[in-house]
């Protein structure tokens, strides 16, 4: 018998890259949905159990089984890449690093996951710029982004140079500069609460707030995931976005991936105190779901009291 599921490590994401909406209409939720046979789900989970307790030895062995039962199944070249690397097999991480990225070059997470391998093993992207699709724009734009919330912030302006000018490449340079000035100074979105049916052409980032705010008090978890995704890809830079993308996929059983969501976020968070504590919350809550007392826990703590 099959079973429907969102796959938890489905990150064909793109978050962090500009994008036109009507591209984003044609990537729906369904994308991510997909049948799969109940071993290739047992093996699945049990291997994300076991890197939950560091038996990346097991892990690994399960999801070889998945990659037999799915051989093009990039999820699982991405997930083998991470656990190789945390296995400290720093070399077959980089090659299925590598394969996940071949297969989805737009994927935000699959290159993420590539340089943080290649730091592992002290080697730049340049030495396998050769086997990736290093020319595709947004995976350059993905790039750019990495190394911004990498601190790299040398490597990021060399990026956006080769992109050119546009209203990405002049907003993360802003941002940049901001870091590098240490001005706190940045567009830090507050949800507004307008009327959902009247759109603010002359602010679409307060536009998507007011409607995500909306989807929230209604306990719309399915639409708000599909709005916040939209408004994440469009304005990568605003915390607010992961902090909704992030608790609609958590209140839509797929943990997994809003814990990977919402502590990106963190990184874009300046001085708002609420926002953090929301993302905290929210953070606990996909921990614990996962059965990872520990993590619910840390998270819990951080959240101030009083704001």
């Amino acid at each position: 018998m099959k079973k429907r599921f969102l796959l938890l490590g489905c990150l064909a994401l793109s978050i962090l890259v500009g994008q036109s909406l009507y591209a984003q209409e044609e990537q729906s939720a369904e994308v991510f949905l997909e049948e799969y046979t109940d071993e290739f789900q047992e093996n699945f989970f049990e291997a994300l159990k076991q890197k939950g307790i560091q038996n990346y030895d097991r892990a690994i062995n399960l999801l070889i089984k998945c990659k037999q039962l799915e051989p093009s199944n990039s999820v699982i070249d991405y997930e083998l890449g991470k656990m190789y690397c945390l296995d400290k097999q720093y070399i077959k991480g980089e090659e299925y690093a590598i394969e996940a990225l071949i297969a989805q070059p737009t994927d935000f997470w699959y290159l993420e996951s590539l340089i943080n391998v290649l730091e592992k093993q002290g080697k730049p992207l340049e030495s396998v710029q050769a086997s990736i699709p290093y020319e595709n724009r947004k995976l350059k734009e993905n790039l750019a982004v990495v190394y911004f919330r990498k601190k790299n912030y040398d490597d990021a302006k060399k990026v956006l140079l080769e992109l050119g000018k546009s209203k990405f490449t002049d907003q993360l340079t802003a941002k940049i500069n901001d870091s590098i000035q240490q001005k706190e100074k940045k567009l830090v979105v507050h949800p507004t609460k307008q009327d959902p049916g009247i759109a603010n052409e002359d602010d679409p980032v307060a536009d998507y707030s007011g409607r995500i705010e909306q989807m929230l008090l209604e306990s719309d978890y399915e639409e708000m995931k599909a709005i916040s995704k939209e408004a994440l890809d469009a304005y990568p830079l605003q915390p607010y976005f992961y902090y909704a993308y992030g608790t609609a996929l958590n209140r839509t059983s797929d943990a997994t991936k809003a814990i990977t969501v919402l502590e990106s976020g963190l990184d874009y968070l300046l001085d708002d105190g609420q926002l953090a504590n929301k993302i905290y919350g929210e953070l606990s809550n996909a921990y614990r779901s996962i059965g990872n007392a520990t993590k619910a826990n840390e998270y819990a703590n951080k959240i101030k009291q009083g704001l």
